[in-house]
């Protein structure tokens, strides 16, 4: 295990083009696999608090399901939507198989 860092999945489990949610500190975040790199972010869209989980995927960019904003899946940078803030995004390593997340402050 890297020092910090929590495992949340094997890389097998997330093809590129793709994207899950874990919970890591009683928070939801979204693991995104963007032509084999691993990113993650928050899972909640800051303006009406939908999971972008259940949005999609393309290329880096998610939009959430629900008003359509749009995030960077690299940076969680806001592209366009009606929110007016990023998302915040956290740290990834891939050791081996494994992708590690250093997780976000508990609530």
């Amino acid at each position: 295990m890297l020092d910090g860092f929590v495992s949340v999945m094997a890389t097998s489990e997330l093809p590129p083009g793709d994207m899950k949610f874990v919970v890591i500190n009683r928070q939801r975040v979204l693991v995104v696999n963007v032509g084999g790199v691993f990113y993650a972010l928050s899972d909640i869209c800051g303006h009406a608090g939908a999971p972008l989980s259940a949005g999609n995927l393309t290329g880096y960019v998610v939009e959430c399901p629900l008003h359509y904003a749009c995030f960077d899946a690299r940076t969680g940078k806001l592209i366009t939507g009606p929110v007016s803030a990023d998302v915040p995004s956290y740290e990834v390593r891939v050791e081996a198989d494994t992708v590690y997340v250093k997780p976000p402050p508990p609530p």
